[in-house]
């Protein structure tokens, strides 16, 4: 029975993408939110949540998670959505204290390349928590057929503005353009979403300090301190081995000396692996993928995925749920983030933090 279990795990586990075509998000959701649910385009929309819906029936006996009608729930929950607000709250207070001693706001230029409605409105979200701190944003926005040369000059107009602290480029770009080089291009000094490869050089590296960590992994890390929750000395398993969050987050419980392994799309009995685990932080982008039977009683779940499933009772005809099956495993975990209102507002806190890093270093503020 067990091996049966365990091959059907690792059968659905390979469907995930995890470094390769398909990656943990698409590079356009790197900053995922609640507010996310306006972004899906109906067409876009319609093929996730056809091809989430019947995973979610597959793998969770519950495929609608909700933390409303959860009685039997035993977990705490780590609420992502008030610790951003603590953290929003302190970054705004540093950054009045940074003005009145020295003058200085700081700045995070953000360019958009086309009309994809769902980068648009992370832009407009991105904008929004800004202002709401006092970090001003200077946005461009080109069109679709704009050459590569033409953003890179943008890129490095904004590098040798001393008003702009932090840059960032919205992806995904159309095709025509290249990604690696386009970020390259950021300076590193400016490199507030962390993904220049001398930053993430350094976090592999021991006795190194990257100027910038991704921000949706050290928004799952922060949660982790923030709640209290031990990571030195414990059993970490990350779920998704991509670029933009599995390999960061696990160099980061390395860091922290958890002893971390990475279940990904060619791990045999991902349940089995994962079960043994202390802390479990998955990044698979597939609905309700981790089942209760795969966690160890008394588990901390760090659920970074955001995955749209059909529900009809839903005004919008679907309902965003994790990787994790929530009404399973929050009778078996000890902690663990809901989804939405976990790891998602965490991320735009963490921008947010970077960015203010940026300015005070560039400044020579402490």
């Amino acid at each position: 029975m067990v091996a049966v279990a365990s091959s059907s795990a690792a059968a659905l586990l390979s469907s995930v993408a995890d470094g390769g075509p398909r990656k943990i998000f698409s590079a356009s959701d790197r900053l995922v939110c609640p507010l996310q649910k306006a972004a899906f385009s109906t067409l876009r929309m319609n093929q996730i949540i056809k091809f989430n819906a019947h995973a979610a029936t597959f793998v969770c006996s519950s495929a609608v998670s909700s933390v409303s009608n959860s009685a039997e729930v035993s977990a705490k929950v780590v609420d992502g959505k008030a610790t951003a607000k603590q953290i929003r709250e302190e970054i705004a207070a540093e950054i009045a204290r940074m003005s009145d001693s020295i003058g200085v706001t700081p700045g995070l230029a953000v360019i958009l390349v086309g009309d994809r409605k769902d980068s648009a409105t992370y832009v407009r979200n991105k904008k929004k928590a800004c202002e709401s701190v006092g970090i001003k944003s200077y946005e461009v926005h080109l069109s679709e057929d704009t050459s590569e040369q033409e953003l890179l000059k943008h890129i490095s107009q904004f590098n040798e503005d001393p008003f702009v602290h932090g840059i960032l480029v919205q992806l995904p770009l159309p095709p025509h353009i290249n990604e690696e080089k386009v970020l390259n291009t950021v300076s590193i000094d400016k490199d507030v979403d962390g993904f220049n490869p001398l930053n993430i050089g350094c976090l592999a590296m021991r006795d190194r300090e990257p100027l910038f960590v991704p921000c949706t992994p050290k928004g799952c890390i922060e949660l982790l301190h923030r709640y209290g929750i031990e990571i030195k000395g414990k059993r970490a398993v990350v779920i998704g081995r991509s670029n933009i969050v599995g390999l960061p987050v696990a160099l980061l419980l390395q860091r922290e000396d958890a002893t971390v392994t990475i279940v990904h799309s060619r791990t045999a009995s991902p349940d089995q692996i994962t079960k043994e685990a202390d802390i479990v932080i998955s990044a698979a982008g597939k609905a309700n993928m981790v089942k209760g039977s795969w966690l160890k009683p008394g588990s901390v779940v760090i659920d970074v995925g955001i995955n749209p499933i059909e529900d009809a009772s839903s005004p919008r005809g679907y309902q965003l749920v994790g990787d994790v099956c929530y009404d399973e495993a929050s009778k078996i975990a000890s902690a663990i983030t809901p989804v939405p209102g976990g790891v998602g507002p965490m991320t735009i806190a963490m921008l947010l933090s970077n960015t203010l890093a940026a300015v005070k270093r560039q400044h020579h503020f402490e």
